[in-house]
């Protein structure tokens, strides 16, 4: 398999051929929620917003996934940069092994605590209800197949086969466009399942993508084929993954749980309105997974970099990659604000929903640059392995969302006051995380030649011993 050289060539280049795949992988992830909203639009906004709903938990595991996912990938991005297949090979273990027990364990407290973690939203319609617990029970329940999918997905990164994630993830959203409507809607005498056949569909192309990791993994003579996965992991290895991984699973976790606590103000305003965000966080959500997928791939570029010690290829990279998720940015914010109502009638057709969702799409559209910006940012800390101030950054101005949701709703802007504290979040945090990085690159670059040059000054002229010899 041919990877993408990350130390090596023009960085817009290097970027492009190891970026665009990625962005493509992260679109098609996010289908999978786009079909089901799409099928799922079909019954009614009460069985949107049940899918909606269950499917925050569905996120939030997903944050606990990035533990392994993330101090996986970049050490694994670490080591290779360092040209110590072995040492990869070794952290790539430890992060499987901790996405199947990560599973696991959630899977199993999703399924007894079902009725309570579905109660929590304050849902209006026993139908509604009974939809979001069958869709929970479904992906949440089975979700080690995804936490298992992510991980290996990281690994192909952090060696630069993204095309790999492209093709594999491309394979399960077809599948999962296949399954859909025949597992909602059922085919002649088969019945449809509605919501829960929805979660169906999903947790089997899931685990297609993950047998076709597997497979393509089967063919890797530099990392895969020296992974041991019942072997003892090396003393340390587990509290360094979790180190890296922690901050942001954290930032991860806490957004998702924030994101809930949000979707319990709007549910406020009826069923109605937590259909209209859900479907507009999902429709927004296209721009935010490919900034994302550009955040996946710089933090390969600078993981590899960073263990060769290319520090300046680094601070290009961030020039580069700056100019690149303005553009982006710029493009998406177009779309979201000119173009609301006809992309929310793609999933639902109320007067009064679209309407909701249109104001929805408007606002948030207002801060795609900085959200891609803080997506830049945050994938070059993590790749240096500092992913304290992504998290930092995250968490403080995610948290300041409930009580500004809770304020500017008070106000005339009524639910428009809700979407207004989420969009300015995203614009200090796209504000803080680019500047914080700039400042933080250039101290350490600097910091690191001069430990180069007195480390050269001590070689020409050693010190003088004090015996006089």
């Amino acid at each position: 398999m041919k990877s993408v050289n990350m130390l090596e060539g023009p960085i817009i280049r290097t970027l492009a051929k190891l970026a665009l795949p990625i962005m493509a992988s992260s679109v098609i992830q996010m289908g999978y929620n786009l079909v089901d909203m799409f099928w799922v639009g079909k019954l009614g906004s009460g069985a949107v917003a049940a899918v909606g709903a269950a499917g925050m938990y569905m996120w939030l595991g997903s944050g606990l996934a990035t533990i392994p996912k993330m101090g996986g990938q970049v050490l694994t991005g670490q080591k290779l940069g360092e040209d110590d297949p072995e040492g990869a090979a070794n952290f790539a273990a430890a992060a499987l092994r901790m996405a199947v027990l990560f599973g696991v364990v959630y899977g199993l407290l999703s399924v007894l605590l079902d009725k309570p973690l579905i109660g929590f939203y304050g849902l209006n319609e026993p139908s509604t209800i009974a939809q979001a617990s069958a869709y929970h029970m479904i992906t949440s329940g089975l979700v080690v197949f995804s936490f298992l999918g992510q991980v290996l997905g990281g690994l192909f990164t952090a060696m630069g086969h993204t095309m790999i994630n492209l093709r594999v993830t491309a394979i399960g959203m077809v599948l999962n466009m296949i399954l859909d409507p025949l597992c909602v809607f059922g085919l002649g005498p088969i019945p449809g399942f509605g919501a829960a056949g929805a979660a169906s569909a999903t947790v089997f192309s899931q685990l297609c993508v993950f047998l076709l990791y597997l497979y393509s993994a089967r063919k890797d003579e530099r990392l895969f084929k020296r992974i041991r996965f019942f072997s003892r992991t090396k003393k340390g290895s587990v509290r360094r993954i979790v180190h890296i991984g922690l901050p942001s699973a954290a930032q991860d976790c806490i957004f998702s749980l924030i994101s809930m606590i949000i979707a319990r103000i709007v549910a406020g305003w009826g069923d109605g309105a937590v259909a209209a965000q859900k479907v507009g966080t999902q429709i927004e959500s296209i721009s935010f997974m490919i900034s994302g997928g550009f955040a996946t791939a710089i933090n390969a570029f600078t993981a590899q970099n960073y263990g060769a010690g290319r520090l300046q290829r680094i601070q290009r990279g961030f020039s580069t990659g700056s100019i690149l998720m303005i553009a982006w940015g710029a493009i998406a914010s177009f779309v979201l604000i000119v173009f609301p109502e006809p992309l929310m009638r793609l999933f639902i057709q109320e007067d009064e929903v679209v309407a909701i969702g249109a104001n929805y799409l408007r606002i948030m559209g207002m801060a795609e640059i900085f959200s891609c910006l803080e997506g830049l940012a945050a994938g070059m800390f993590q790749g240096m392995g500092h992913t304290v101030p992504p998290a930092v950054s995250g968490m403080t101005f995610n948290l300041l969302r409930i009580p500004a949701a809770l304020g500017l709703s008070a106000t005339v802007l009524g639910l428009n006051g809700v979407w207004t504290a989420m969009s300015l979040s995203m614009f200090f945090k796209g504000t803080v995380l680019p500047v914080w990085f700039f400042f933080f690159l250039r101290r350490f670059i600097k910091t690191h030649q001069q430990g180069t040059e007195a480390a050269a000054q001590t070689t020409i002229h050693p010190p003088v011993s004090s015996n006089g010899n």
